[in-house]
C-alpha cells in the first residue's frame, strides 16, 4: 500500500509505520491509512492461511509468524426457519479469532525489530499472543484479571510467556500494562492497530468462501472491536476495489450486563452513555470502555446494521443450543447465536439472506464452566 502509515482518526495526524508505536503522542489509539482493496487475483492461493490475503496489508511481510490462522470452516446449520452459515473460529492455532490479529501484528513487529512485547488480556488475545510470539521466538509477557479462567491462563504459561495476575476489573490490567510499557514494547490487540489489519482478514475470507460475494448480514460478539472494525475495514476496501456491490450489515452481539456500544449506538451517539455494569458469562467482552466506540458505531452505522444486548439467560439458551448441533462454543461466542435469535424474532434478519454468525472461541476453554451451563 503506496504512502501507508499511522493515522489518528480524531485528527488526522499520521505517523510513519517503521517507528514502533501503539499510540498517538497524545495517548490516543491510531489506525493505519485504509487499503485500496484487491481482487481475486491478487489471492495466493498456494497459501492455505489469512496469509492468502497479504496482498491487501499496508506492508509487505517479509517472514510472517504463522501457525496457519485463517481459513476456518464455514459450516450452515439449520436454525429455525433459517440456514446461517456459522463460522468456525475455534479452528485457529489457538483456539479463537484472535489468531488472526495476532499473527499480523507480531509478524510486523519482529519486522520492524521489535522482540519482547507486554500485553493485558482477559484471556483469548493472551493465549493468541502467547502462541504466536513463541512461534516467532519474540518474550512475552502477558497481565490477566485474577479473575480469568485457570484454563485459559494454563494455555498462556504453557507457551513459555510470563504470566503477572492483577486483581481489580479488566480495566486494571490495562492500566499496570501501560505503566510497564515505557519497559517493553506495549503489543495490545486493543491498541495496536496492525491487530485490526490482522483481523480484516475476516471479510476477504468471507468473499471466498461465499463465492466471491459479501454476505447480507454478519453477527458476532463484541468488546474492544476487533472483529467488528477488522469486518468493516475488509469489505469497505472490498467495495472501494469494486469486488462486492454492497456492504453486508453488521450486528454487534453484548451481554446487557455490559453493553457499551449497544447503549451509545441505541441513543443515537458515538460518545459514552452510562449503563449499569455487572459480571457476565461472556467475560471476553466485557469492556467497560471501549477506546474505539465512535469508529465502531459509526462503522455500525454505516452497514446498517446494529447492536443486540442479551441478558444472561438469552446466552446460556444459545451455549445450549449450539452444543445440541455440535457446535461447543465458549459462553462469549454464544452471543452471536442469541444475536441471531432475537433478530430474526422480530424481523431484523430473513430466511433468504445469507447471514454469518461468528464463533470467536473453543468451549475447551472454559470446559467446566459450559458443562455446568449447558448440562
Amino acid at each position: 500500500m503506496p504512502g501507508a502509515s499511522y493515522v489518528d482518526p480524531r485528527n488526522g495526524k499520521t505517523y510513519p509505520l517503521a517507528v514502533p508505536r501503539w499510540c498517538s503522542d497524545d495517548r490516543t489509539p491510531l489506525l493505519v491509512t485504509p487499503g485500496a482493496g484487491i481482487s481475486r487475483d491478487d489471492i495466493d492461493g498456494r497459501t492455505r492461511s489469512l496469509w492468502r490475503y497479504q496482498a491487501a496489508l499496508p506492508v509487505r511481510i517479509d517472514k510472517p509468524i504463522t501457525l496457519g490462522e485463517g481459513c476456518t470452516p464455514l459450516v450452515e446449520q439449520a436454525w429455525g426457519d433459517l440456514r446461517p452459515f456459522f463460522k468456525l473460529e475455534w479452528f485457529n492455532p489457538t483456539g479463537s479469532f484472535k489468531d488472526r490479529g495476532s499473527a499480523v501484528m507480531l509478524s510486523f513487529l519482529k519486522q520492524i525489530g521489535v522482540d519482547a512485547i507486554l500485553e493485558d488480556s482477559s484471556g483469548n488475545g493472551g493465549s493468541s499472543m502467547a502462541g504466536l510470539g513463541a512461534a516467532g521466538r519474540m518474550r512475552v509477557k502477558i497481565l490477566a484479571p485474577a479473575s480469568t479462567s485457570p484454563a485459559k491462563i494454563a494455555q498462556v504459561r504453557s507457551y513459555g510467556a510470563q504470566v503477572q495476575l492483577v486483581e481489580g476489573p479488566r480495566e486494571e490490567s490495562e492500566a499496570e500494562a501501560i505503566r510497564q510499557s515505557n519497559e517493553t514494547f506495549y503489543a495490545s490487540h486493543n491498541w495496536q492497530p496492525f491487530f485490526l489489519e490482522g483481523t480484516k482478514s475476516f471479510a476477504y475470507e468471507l468473499w471466498e468462501d461465499l463465492e466471491f460475494r459479501a454476505p447480507d448480514n454478519v453477527i458476532m460478539p463484541v468488546g474492544a472491536g476487533s472483529s467488528l472494525l477488522g469486518c468493516a475495514f475488509g469489505f469497505r476496501e472490498l467495495m472501494k476495489a469494486g469486488q462486492i456491490a454492497k456492504l453486508p450489515r453488521l450486528f454487534a452481539a453484548q451481554p446487557l450486563n455490559c453493553s457499551p456500544i449497544d447503549a451509545s449506538f441505541r441513543a443515537g451517539v458515538d460518545t459514552p452513555v452510562a449503563r449499569e455494569v455487572h459480571k457476565t458469562i461472556a467475560e471476553g467482552t466485557a469492556i467497560r470502555h471501549p477506546m474505539r466506540l465512535r469508529e465502531m458505531v459509526g462503522a455500525l452505522r454505516e452497514s446498517g446494521g446494529g447492536t443486540v444486548a442479551l441478558t444472561e439467560e438469552e446466552i446460556v439458551a444459545a451455549l445450549r443450543r449450539l452444543a445440541r448441533q455440535g457446535l461447543f462454543a465458549e459462553p462469549t461466542s454464544a452471543s452471536g447465536a442469541a444475536a441471531l435469535e432475537k433478530l430474526t424474532a422480530i424481523g431484523a434478519i430473513k430466511a433468504r439472506e445469507t447471514t454469518v454468525v461468528i464463533l470467536t472461541g473453543t468451549g475447551l476453554k472454559a470446559a467446566s464452566a459450559v458443562a455446568d451451563l449447558v448440562g
